[in-house]
């Protein structure tokens, strides 16, 4: 774990010194911000606007963090020809892969929480400065716990995606791995289409292959619980428990797969 640690500390300061993620946040908390002065132009819609746009930012930018950043794990040690020295120390591959893993989720996370700060203090501001007959309206209340819910769920979806960006580094060039990344990304938002596919073709050999697709390919509609939390609808704590599970097997699978890929590559 020591070890693990280690290179997950390298990872997140090789990340601080990067400029990519400061731009990304920093772009993200003025979305945020400017998400206030949009919310004027429509009536009775500001709060539900501005909730809408913040979830949609730390989202969005997230997800850029996780593929820009996690492509480059795995390859960049292997084109700067790092890695020889790194695993002729008393480092296995599969603490290399954990522990790079580890150093990027934590990137993640806290990129995530400097976003969500912003996403806060907009609220904040907006519940300051609302009339009370205007607060009264609201179908909840500005700083609405359940938004931390969507928020929490979308770090476990970023944490898949960081995984996938991480698998594919393994074997690929950045730029594949990102579009892959990206793709699957996209894939995974319609994965649910899937599983109903013989409503739609009844051909027994494209139902079967859809049905494994649905299997194989990452679900990630039920991370996106966005509308829901705006809106102040409840999410049931037992659907987010289950997918957290979800994200925690699938996320377990890809590091698996990783380390018996990175285990396979000869450098020499």
């Amino acid at each position: 774990m020591r070890t693990i640690a280690l290179v997950a500390g390298a990872v997140f300061k090789e990340s601080v010194r990067d400029r990519v993620p400061y731009s990304m946040v920093a772009f993200a908390v003025l979305l945020i911000a400017a998400s206030y002065l949009i919310s004027q132009l429509t009536a009775g819609q500001d709060l539900k606007i501005i909730k809408d746009l913040g979830l949609a930012a730390i989202s969005w930018f997230g997800l850029l963090i996780a593929i820009f950043i996690g492509i480059g794990l795995v390859s960049k040690e292997v084109e700067r020809r790092s890695v020889f020295a790194l695993l002729s120390k008393p480092l296995t591959r599969g603490q290399f892969i954990l522990g790079k893993y580890a150093g990027l989720v934590f990137t993640l996370v806290v990129n995530l929480s400097a976003m969500t700060v912003a996403f806060a203090v907009v609220l904040a501001y907006m519940d300051a400065v609302a009339l009370p007959e205007v607060r009264a309206g609201w179908p909840a209340p500005a700083l609405d716990p359940r938004l931390l819910t969507g928020v929490l769920l979308t770090v476990a979806e970023l944490m898949i995606v960081t995984a996938l960006a991480l698998f594919f580094s393994t074997f690929s060039s950045p730029l594949l791995s990102a579009l892959l990344t990206f793709g699957l990304w996209v894939a995974g938002h319609f994965n649910q289409d899937l599983r109903n596919f013989e409503a739609v073709l009844d051909v027994p050999v494209m139902v079967w292959l859809a049905r494994g697709l649905y299997y194989l390919l990452p679900n990630l509609a039920p991370f996106n619980v966005r509308a829901e939390v705006a809106h102040g609808v409840d999410v049931p704590t037992g659907d987010v428990l289950l997918t957290l599970a979800y994200a925690a097997v699938y996320i377990a699978v890809l590091l698996v797969a990783s380390i018996a890929v990175f285990r396979r590559r000869d450098f020499k």
